[in-house]
């Protein structure tokens, strides 16, 4: 073990952390409790030429590979037993070019990192809704946010990447430079290689928008969800709602009776003037009786982090997902079905709107294929005991089931746990043969294939 600690530390700049060092159990935890794995060794990488000497070290002697960016993909992928862990969690560079309206990022960085890097020039790029996610995992799989609808998933905003490869080339991937790279990349996951830099294009953002959440109770699921249904076909690409179906945390704004009961949560965002946001969301308040609502400007930022709370490290977490054109009647009894039994007070279903500027992509310029998906249910089944793990996976699955007549194709390969290996060529679709190639060409030993794997 030690071996590998004296090796490495001598051909890398950054930390080497092996078992029988002190920081090595808090340096192997990720976000996802359910997945306990023990690497002989993690490099804590500085810069893209550790990153290389870590991927030959690992090469040279057999290791398996894992890549970490934030540590927060479900499948637990970014850690491996007995092999080689590259953390890229300390790589934190961030550079915006205000003028040129781009951001230039390392792989280490968090959602959180980014938006205050760029906002501080009334800039942002669509990402998603926790600031602890990585921006890594989340770019590599598709990336969306409350900005998708106006500005796109995340890797349509992708304008370049700095990439090692398995046979150690350090690559540029853009639609100039190794075009079929790029390609892939956008939504093929960690499979073509390793990113020490990421660049996007940005857009004018707050730094005030209006955000907040509308609590209705359960009872009125049916008549709020069709009335949802039907208000975002026509709702402006500059505001966004989403639905979450869940326990009432113990909000300021709720009735304490209400808290810990299933409830209706509409979460809401726009981006342009206040006050025409304020008048946007006025139908709103007629889909039910709300328990309660906190509404109003707020930073970008702020709004950002708002979802912080409910998905903290540390939990054991199982998610299922598909694909919606459209939320029809069948899929919505059995949301109202399945958010009636939910196994703990964590667990929720939620509902992201996607429709607009993602729609507007080809399914084959870029491997993530979806871009028929105008809804992404996420079954986010979450607890904090062992003991509470059936009850929790066999609930997910089971809805997950009950909805699948009603999805459409595809699935967001970043909510796909470890054992979907069979769903990743359904996540591609169309794309999945051209994948098949890129990925024979790049990385025929499938060296990077703790990933949703595309096999050589």
């Amino acid at each position: 073990m030690s071996n590998h600690k004296e090796q490495l530390s001598n051909k890398v700049q950054g930390k080497v952390i092996v078992p029988d060092d002190p920081d090595y159990e808090e340096s192997r935890q990720i976000w996802n409790a359910m997945i306990d794995k023990r690497p002989a060794a993690i490099v804590q990488c500085s810069d893209a030429s550790d990153v290389l000497e870590a991927l030959n070290y690992a090469k040279a002697n057999n290791l398996e590979i894992s890549v970490r960016g934030a540590g927060h993909n479900i499948a637990g992928n970014s850690i491996c037993d007995n092999g080689l862990m590259i953390d890229l969690s300390t790589m934190k560079r961030v550079q915006v070019d205000p003028e040129k309206q781009r951001v230039q990022v390392e792989p280490g960085v968090t959602l959180g990192d980014l938006d205050a890097a760029v906002q501080e020039h009334g800039l942002a790029t669509p990402v998603g809704i926790n600031s602890t996610t990585g921006i890594s995992g989340l770019t590599l799989g598709g990336g969306f946010g409350w900005l998708t609808r106006k500005y796109g998933m995340t890797i349509d905003n992708l304008i370049s990447a700095k990439v090692i490869t398995a046979d150690g080339r350090q690559l540029t991937a853009s639609e100039d430079d190794n075009a079929d790279l790029f390609w892939a990349i956008r939504g093929g996951g960690g499979n073509f290689g390793i990113i020490t830099e990421f660049e996007f294009q940005l857009h004018s953002v707050g730094p005030e928008i209006l955000a907040g959440l509308m609590v209705f109770p359960f009872e009125q699921a049916k008549q709020i969800l069709t009335q949802y249904r039907e208000f975002v076909e026509t709702a402006p690409e500059d505001l966004n709602v989403w639905v979450v179906l869940r326990k009432a945390p113990p909000l300021p704004f709720l009735p304490e009776d209400v808290h810990d009961k299933e409830v209706v949560v509409l979460a809401m965002f726009y981006t342009g003037e206040i006050k025409e946001g304020e008048q946007l969301i006025a139908p709103l308040r007629s889909f039910g009786d709300a328990h309660g609502e906190h509404i109003g400007a707020q930073p970008y930022t702020d709004w950002q982090q708002a979802f912080d709370p409910l998905l903290t490290p540390g939990q054991r977490n199982y998610w299922k997902s598909h694909n919606f054109t459209e939320l029809s009647d069948g899929a919505i009894e059995q949301l109202i079905s399945y958010a009636g039994k939910l196994p703990t007070s964590q667990c929720e279903i939620f509902i992201g709107l996607l429709a607009g500027a993602p729609n507007r992509i080809d399914s084959n310029a870029m491997a993530y294929s979806s871009r028929d998906a105008k809804f992404v249910l996420n079954v986010h089944g979450r607890w904090e005991e062992e003991s509470d793990d059936e009850k929790a996976i066999s609930w997910a699955r089971e809805f997950f089931k009950a909805t699948k007549p009603f999805a459409s194709a595809g699935v967001y390969v970043n909510f796909m746990t470890a054992e979907e290996g069979e769903r990743v060529s359904d996540a591609y679709s169309v794309n999945y043969q051209r994948l098949v190639e890129i990925k024979r060409k790049y990385d025929p030993q499938n060296i990077f294939h703790l990933n949703q794997n595309i096999k050589p």
